[in-house]
């Protein structure tokens, strides 16, 4: 039986010219041996299998070339058969990874030291070279910096971060790139004629694409598919070898989801998780597939590592599917990839993302989906359709008369610009404008009342609406706040003594119904007509800020100041700090507020804790 040669060692490149995926590399080396301008050390770094050390090997064969044409060896010198027959001198391979002590540098300075017998240099070749401790890069900085004239030092590494800055300002550095699935492609399209092997576009595709740059792993994945296939390779059988999953599956579900068929996309997931594939691993790969199909859509379809027939699929598919569902659903499969690892229940949070995206499918039912990509809404009948809200109370001494202050909150609206209009659009934003005006709007109970606390969604309908009507149209508080301006335009010059005078009466009503509010404006000042609170935190001053009219309005009313109000919020974090923190400055503070609490203490023998 013949020995059998991987196709990694069978076909490593022998000359320049048949390395793949490196011609800048190449086209320099060759160059700097025709001129005769050799660097005494070089740095190759970059991925695993691109072909780092055995361009170190052309190189230093290349060099001792008794005959070079064109800076590629003749291969028929006596320097160069000895070369291929593994029996030079002159060149030496040095593995750091288990020679990395100081010693090793120490026998490799003494091997430096020897003259070629054939040939113009000594080459030492040092792969791994990021394993050297920092005793031996040290111990090996003079020799790598002023080594004799035969020597040529190449370092090879996949990580170059790890190499200490004085080792790599003594090379000259070159860094290999990643092989492209193209190119990768193609030379093992080469290598199948040479082996007798035939092999389809996709089934060559999955391999150099598995292989994620590295040429070494798709050949040995080569010899993997070759043996379970035989002469004749499809991508199918090779994608069940490598144990990934096929085109086809992305494509179906692809279909399925995009005609809103959720039925039919979980079936095929559960198929999917019984031939042994993690969630993860389908996550991942319909993401990459969205992404290949959104770059179809354009003239970024370069991006798609992808080659033969397989191009034109993709863009058959990209066709039927929007910008709007690709962009939604890559949100979604990344949001779901993150939280994967952290789930304990992964099947179920893949199968929730598949619905969603198949809701986004269903356009016509799906009208939120619309809404993230519509921007094109019809204004004049937002404003026309909302409900004039209630009439805003402008007090007096005596009694409170009803002032309309909608009008200049529905003109403004009217008055926005108006972009073309979306029929399916309409009615949603019709319904949350209405609803926001009506919240942001509605009369003010009375002070000793029990006021219910304000949705938390009112901030964000403002939000949602501005971008829905393209970020010309204010939200409905900035607009009942120009409102109440527009109604209180005089100044009451009584404001401040009035306003102090049921101070305390009101925010002991203020404390009844909203707490945290109460302790707000219990150091409330008053500086003409402008009110002044502090607060301690960020969410309180928003919270302020969301409720600035109707305090003011509820102000107005019971101090009966005829006249325009302002506010002005400081914030100030360090109120935290100043209150009790360690045991006795808490007592000392209760005791301030209630002097019998120490005569107890002490009646009782009671410590401080």
């Amino acid at each position: 039986m013949e020995n059998f040669v991987v196709s990694a060692r069978k076909y490593r490149p022998q000359t320049f010219r048949s390395v793949v995926g490196q011609h800048h590399i190449t086209t320099t080396l060759k160059n700097a041996i025709e001129r005769g301008q050799l660097a005494h050390a070089y740095l190759f770094c970059g991925p695993r299998g691109v072909g780092k050390t055995t361009c170190a090997r052309i190189f230093a064969k290349a060099i001792n070339c008794l005959n070079p044409q064109n800076g590629e060896a003749c291969n028929e010198c006596e320097s160069c058969r000895s070369f291929n027959e593994g029996r030079s001198l002159n060149v030496h391979e040095l593995d750091a990874a288990s020679n990395n002590s100081v010693d090793d540098i120490r026998n490799l300075i003494e091997q430096v030291r020897v003259i070629p017998q054939l040939g113009r240099y000594s080459v030492f070749v040092i792969d791994e070279v990021h394993m050297l401790s920092t005793a031996a890069f040290n111990a090996f900085l003079k020799t790598l910096e002023e080594p004799p004239q035969h020597a040529i030092f190449i370092l090879a590494t996949t990580e170059k971060h790890k190499i200490i800055p004085t080792i790599l300002s003594r090379c000259q550095i070159y860094d290999f790139n990643r092989i492209k699935v193209e190119d990768g492609v193609e030379y093992l399209r080469y290598i199948a004629s040479q082996e007798g092997v035939t092999a389809d576009d996709e089934a060559l595709n999955i391999i150099a694409r598995k292989a994620d740059g590295g040429m070494r792993d798709a050949l040995s994945m080569f010899d993997k598919a070759v043996s379970f296939c035989g002469t004749t390779l499809n991508y199918k059988d090779v994608a069940a070898t490598l144990n990934i999953l096929d085109y086809d599956t992305y494509f179906s579900v692809t279909d399925m989801l995009v005609e809103g068929n959720y039925v039919d996309a979980l079936m095929l997931f559960d198929r999917v998780l019984a031939r042994g594939f993690s969630p993860q691993i389908f996550v991942a790969g319909l993401n990459a597939h969205m992404r290949d199909l959104l770059m179809a859509k354009g003239p970024a379809v370069s991006l798609i590592e992808f080659t033969g027939t397989l191009v034109e699929r993709y863009k058959q598919q990209a066709a039927r599917c929007s910008e709007a569902l690709l962009f939604n659903a890559i949100s979604l499969l990344t949001d779901a990839d993150g939280k994967l690892r952290q789930s304990s229940n992964q099947r179920l949070l893949v199968e929730l993302g598949l619905i969603k995206i198949a809701g986004l499918g269903q356009k016509k039912n799906d009208e939120v989906g619309s809404l993230t990509f519509d921007t094109n809404i019809a204004l004049p009948e937002i404003a026309m359709v909302a409900p004039t809200p209630k009439a805003v109370v402008q007090p007096t001494p005596k009694a409170v008369a009803p002032q309309p202050v909608v009008a200049p909150a529905v003109e403004a609206v009217k008055s926005a610009p108006q972009p073309e209009v979306k029929a399916q659009s309409v009615e949603v934003v019709k319904e949350v404008v209405a609803t926001e005006v009506k919240a942001e709007t509605q009369e003010p109970a009375p002070a000793s009342a029990p006021r219910p606390r304000a949705p938390k969604s009112r901030s964000s309908m403002g939000v949602s609406i501005n971008n829905l009507l393209g970020g010309t149209a204010k939200t409905a508080t900035e607009l009942a706040e120009e409102a109440f301006k527009a109604v209180r335009k005089e100044i009451d010059p009584a404001s401040e003594q009035k306003i102090m005078a049921i101070k305390e009466r009101w925010v002991e009503s203020l404390m009844q119904s909203r707490p945290r509010q109460g302790v707000v404006f219990d150091t409330m000042t008053v500086e003409g007509n402008t009110v002044v609170v502090t607060v301690a935190s960020k969410a309180a001053e928003d919270e302020i800020v969301r409720q600035k009219i109707e305090l003011l309005n509820e102000i107005a009313e019971v101090a009966g100041v005829n006249g325009a109000l302002e506010m002005r919020i400081i914030l100030n974090e360090q109120i935290r700090v100043a209150r009790p923190i360690t045991l006795e400055d808490r007592l000392k503070h209760m005791v301030g507020k209630n002097e019998r609490l120490l005569h107890m203490i002490e009646h009782l023998e009671l410590d401080a804790e």
